[in-house]
This record gives C-alpha cells, structure tokens and sequence, in this order.
C-alpha cells in the first residue's frame, strides 16, 4: 500500500529513475513522488558504477524535502539501507541472515540484494533543496558478481513480485524516513549498527588507490565508520568501501 501523501509514476523503460525523478524534483514535484521503472537502460550506483536493470527488479527514486543541511541528508543513506533490510527480512526467513554493508550495501548471507544512490541538491539558506533516493532491489536475478557476491529474493525462497516487493520497501522507507525526521539519527543509528556486516571483526577498507585493515569497533553520531588500527588507534572513516579481509 502506498503511504498516504505519497504518489507513484510507473514508467515501462527510462534510463535512470534517479536523473528523471532529478528532473521532476528541480521542476517542483513534490516530497513523496515516487518514480519506478520496470527496466533501466541506463542505470548507475556510487562513484558511476553501472546498474545492471533488466526486467523483474525493482528499480524506483524518491524525491524528499527535509530542510536539513547536506551533512545531515547524508544520513538518508542509512534510513533506506534500513527500510530494503525491513523489506527483505520477512520475505526470505529465519535461515538467512539480512545485513547492512557500511554505508548502505543490503546483503544477505554476505552477498549483495540491493544497491542505493543519493543524489541532491541544495537550495535555499544551504539547506537541501531535494534529495532523490534511488534502490534497486534484486527480485528475480541478480548482476554479475561483486567481490562479495550478488544475489536475489526469489534465490533465497521468496515468491514475492516485484509489486509486493516495491509496495514493501515503500511503505518500510516511509517509516523509517517518519522516524528519522521526528528523532533524528539516534534510533537509526542504533538500528542500523544491529544490523552491520562484519562489526567486531576484522575488514579491509578501499580507499581509492589505498587501502586499510582494522577492527570495525563502531558508527559514529553522524555515520562515520570508526576503524581500530593495529597501532591502536581509532581511525573515522567517511568515504570508502569496505570488505572482509583478502586471505
């Protein structure tokens, strides 16, 4: 069911959900508009990395207005990464386990089943404009693999279509947005870190040309991953990515 004050634009083919419902949120559609396309043609995820969207996904981008600064947008990341984890959950069972890769990859049994990109833009007084989230969410395949793997509900057991799936995911991101804005980051931290891959453990951290191994000890109050080197030290790390360590 679609949240009251939210609206649905289901398009057959674009090529990216996330540059239309840009264009539909800098000609002043408002919060809540929902685009969803049952195939991409040019789909994309972080650092314009391409997005394999074939039929039997769901692909949608959400347009939201909070008058917060872009530091505190950016928290949006986690909030969905939420709402994908409280949507896959129910649909796969107690034998798998649902987890959130730093910042906001949604793996189950440590392979892939999602993929999610913020874009915004800031207006007036250096508050956020609109922020655009976009989720693709694996249904019924998935892309090839990833270096951890890639997977999709229907391999896990799900029966569910790709309309149950997206009703699901709309109706957890509303929430967990509702959350968000009455609370702030505080609840969502702390659901978010039930949640995280690989916490207490060992990880390798990518950092373009550079990487880094540590313990991955904690998420800070604004999201930042908190990283123990072998020097002892807590290192903050803001952008990156992250995997369990090569052998």
């Amino acid at each position: 069911m679609i949240p009251a004050g939210w609206s649905v634009i289901t398009l057959d083919t674009v090529g990216s959900t996330n540059d239309e419902a840009m264009a539909r949120a800098e000609a002043g559609a408002p919060e809540g508009t929902v685009i969803r396309a049952l195939r991409q043609e040019a789909g994309r995820g972080r650092r314009g990395r391409g997005w394999d969207s074939p039929p039997g996904n769901v692909y949608s981008s959400t347009i939201l207005r909070p008058p917060v600064p872009p530091v505190q947008a950016a928290q949006l990341s986690f909030v969905t990464a939420l709402a994908v984890a409280d949507t896959a959950a129910p649909l796969i069972g107690k034998d798998h386990r649902v987890a959130i890769k730093w910042p906001n990859d949604v793996l189950v049994d440590n392979a892939k089943i999602s993929g999610i990109l913020l874009e915004s833009a800031v207006g007036e007084g250096g508050l956020i404009g609109h922020v655009v989230i976009g989720v693709g969410i694996n249904v019924a395949s998935a892309p090839p693999s990833t270096r951890y793997g890639a997977t999709h509900l229907s391999a896990l057991g799900s029966t569910a279509s790709a309309d149950t799936v997206f009703a699901a995911y709309i109706g957890a991101l509303a929430r967990r947005y509702g959350e968000w804005r009455l609370g702030g980051f505080a609840a969502t931290r702390v659901e978010w870190l039930r949640r995280a891959a690989w916490l207490e453990r060992d990880i390798e951290v990518s950092l373009g040309e550079t990487a880094l191994r540590g313990r991955f000890v904690d998420l800070d109050e604004q999201g930042a991953l908190l990283l123990q080197t072998a020097e002892g030290g807590v290192r903050r790390i803001t952008a990156g990515d992250i995997f369990p360590p090569r052998a």
